[in-house]
């Protein structure tokens, strides 16, 4: 059974992800942050109302992503994936393999992964204070939020998630 409803799932060469957009039930908040890592508009909906949640989806053109079996079918008129793991490198592989997609890397950290807000550049002047010292004097792009003005730059991480995402996508991507 596939575990996508109403969706295009074709098994036509992968697509870059160009305009999709989830929202994710509240069981999924790990999964929402790294959908942002990658470049996702992943919204995370924290509340337990579904019909809110439903509402919303159809309102912003968004793909459910949730475990809740139950909701999924209830949700008719939208677009669901029913994720089936636990552990969040699974729920993003199945998410990639069975919506047929794969991020674009020049989306990657391009979010908060706080609150899905697109990220801007900002001069490195401008975040001598807010940024740990050894930080300022070793890195030179800045990137903030303009929601939560949260402050980020390229570290290490930006390679772990490059290993990640290569363990993820083995096998999925030809």
């Amino acid at each position: 059974m596939n575990p996508v409803r109403n969706t295009k799932n074709s098994k036509k060469e992968n697509k870059i992800s160009n305009g999709v957009k989830f929202i994710l039930s509240p069981e999924l908040g790990r999964l929402a942050k790294w959908l942002r890592i990658l470049g996702f508009d992943a919204a995370y909906f924290s509340q337990t109302n579904f019909p809110s949640l439903l509402i919303q989806a159809l309102r912003d053109n968004r793909i459910i992503l949730t475990r809740n079996s139950h909701f999924i079918d209830k949700a008719r008129a939208a677009k669901c994936v029913q994720i089936k793991n636990d552990e969040v490198n699974q729920q993003l592989r199945q998410v990639l393999k069975d919506l047929n997609i794969r991020p674009d890397p020049e989306k990657m950290f391009s979010r908060c992964i706080i609150c899905n807000t697109q990220l801007c550049e900002i001069e490195k002047q401008q975040v001598k204070d807010k940024v740990p010292e050894y930080v300022f004097k070793t890195q030179e792009e800045f990137f903030t939020c303009p929601s939560c003005r949260r402050i980020y730059w390229p570290g290490t991480h930006w390679g772990n998630v490059n290993k990640t995402l290569k363990e993820i996508s083995d096998g999925i991507y030809c």
